[in-house]
């Protein structure tokens, strides 16, 4: 090595050294502490290791809400969901038991309390019911994997056991001053907050593509505060835990009783095995496109049912698609099932018709594709948002090739087409649907009707108060409608719905 590259060496050697030294020295409550001495120290304000080690099993009782800005018909501030859940968290071999009661305000009047009860196992996991397990989603499983990494009675040892473990400039969290280590789990980059006087963790903050409805914005800055702290058998632990999402308040849940090292019974954690091992399997939003399932509506216009219903429409000048829900996947299947049906046809729209994240996943993939997109007016913000979002830990088509978005604001009546499979798009406006439009097709009296109608098992209408709306639309536009379907439901005689309407009155 030559003395040029010698010297550069041991200067940047002790560049790193200064850079390590100014870290420690600005935290809060460790200055005199490496990171690990901190974390160490934090351990012991909570009970110390051998207390916190000694727990093998903790049961909560808690009452908790969300607020469903995932679906909240007019966006902030939101609708909010409530829960109270009994949790069983086997410690020493990796499973969880909530029996939760829900209570879920877009219910039908005097049904939006119901009950189920969840099983987690290192394998996979189950809802159990009384008619047979169910899989469990990827973000059910995806929680109780923090629960035991993450969760207040590992998180400290985790932060020990890492290789990258680390401080990063100090923070103020609610007017205190904090120390501030990080380190890796799993691939997600986690920050623990340590008060400087007491030294407990007030919040930790990791970046994550969460599994569950926030799925769609890719990388999520996600912070959880832990407050509400309770002596229990020598260990302090938090009881109130409330969760940012993006910095929006999503979430607050309140334990009323903690009981440590719980009698386990391994009858409550009983599920079929083949379910456990289906939810370990499962695609989660990245479910492939289905098009076994196609109904023709009228000629070159196909509806493909699912758990998202989405329409391919030919045109003289190409093919529209009606819907790119869920995910890029299934958008990308989408594009490729109407290249199989009209080969050499371009795709001349995308039409998305409400701002429900779930219904907007694949719009990232039509505008990666360059395709124009029909959206309401009052969603333009919030597609700009989820356009922008950064997706670099799961990169998808948009985040490797950035395009601008292609917009075909809908702020009125708007044609789309011309000929016999000609739509005619509507926005809705009403209280329960200010954020959808309706797409009619005049040549064929048919109606699609967005995110508004839902036959229930007893056939009846699921919220009317949503088609309520779609018949003040349909005689304010003097639309003649003989048949309406939509995003998650079939095709239905219009006059039925209407009927059902006004049994409902």
């Amino acid at each position: 090595m030559s003395m040029c590259l010698r010297t550069c060496a041991a200067l940047g050697a002790l560049l790193l050294s200064c850079a390590a030294h100014a870290a420690r020295a600005e935290q809060p409550g460790c200055a005199a502490l490496s990171p690990r001495e901190c974390v160490a120290q934090a351990l012991a304000a909570i009970g110390g290791p051998e207390r916190v080690a000694a727990i093998h099993s903790v049961r909560l009782d808690v009452i908790a809400h969300s607020a469903l800005m995932e679906q909240s018909y007019r966006q902030a501030p939101f609708i909010t969901s409530y829960e109270r859940d009994k949790t069983t968290i086997d410690l020493a071999g990796g499973r969880t038991r909530t029996e939760a009661h829900l209570v879920w305000p877009e219910s039908d009047l005097q049904q939006a309390d119901s009950d189920n009860t969840l099983i987690t196992l290192p394998a996979g996991g189950a809802y159990h019911g009384a008619h047979g397990d169910t899989p469990c989603s990827l973000a059910d499983l995806d929680s109780a994997r923090e629960i035991f990494a993450l969760g207040p009675l590992r998180l400290l040892s985790s932060a020990l056991k890492a290789s990258d473990l680390h401080y990063e400039p100090a923070a103020m969290l609610r007017a205190s001053a904090h120390a501030v280590v990080a380190f890796s789990w799993e691939h997600v980059p986690v920050r623990v907050l340590l008060n400087g006087y007491n030294h407990l963790p007030d919040a930790l903050e990791s970046t994550q593509q969460f599994r569950d409805f926030w799925y769609h914005w890719g990388d999520v800055q996600q912070r959880v505060y832990w407050d509400n702290w309770k002596y229990l058998q020598g260990i302090s632990y938090p009881t109130n835990v409330v969760i940012e999402r993006n910095g929006a308040l999503w979430s607050s849940q309140q334990a009323l009783d903690v009981q440590f090292n719980v009698v386990i019974d391994d009858k409550d954690f009983g599920a079929d095995p083949k379910v456990v091992q289906q939810s370990a399997a499962g695609k989660g939003w990245e479910k492939p496109f289905n098009s076994a399932h196609a109904t023709q509506l009228a000629p070159g216009v196909d509806l493909y049912s699912g758990s998202w219903n989405t329409t391919i429409v030919h045109q003289g000048n190409g093919v529209v698609i009606l819907e790119t829900p869920i995910s890029a996947t299934f958008a990308r299947g989408i594009f490729a099932e109407a290249a199989r049906k009209y080969p050499g046809e371009k795709v001349t729209a995308v039409l998305t018709t409400s701002d429900s994240w779930p219904h907007v996943g694949g719009v990232r993939a039509a505008v990666a594709e360059g395709l124009p997109v029909y959206a309401l007016d009052m969603n333009v913000p919030l597609l700009r948002r989820l356009l922008a979002a950064p997706h670099t830990l799961h990169p998808d088509p948009l985040q490797s090739t950035p395009r601008k978005p292609r917009w075909n604001i809908v702020a009125g009546k708007q044609v789309v087409g011309s000929g016999s499979n000609r739509m005619e798009l509507y926005p809705l406006r009403g209280a329960a649907t200010e954020r959808q439009y309706l797409v009619y097709f005049p040549e064929h009296r048919l109606l699609y009707a967005s995110d508004t109608l839902v036959l229930n098992a007893d056939h009846t209408l699921y919220d009317p108060q949503l088609m309520h709306e779609v018949r003040q639309a349909v005689e304010r536009e003097h639309l003649a409608v003989d048949t309406v379907y939509a995003m998650h439901e079939s095709p239905t005689p219009w006059k039925d719905v209407v009927a059902l309407l006004d049994a409902s009155a």
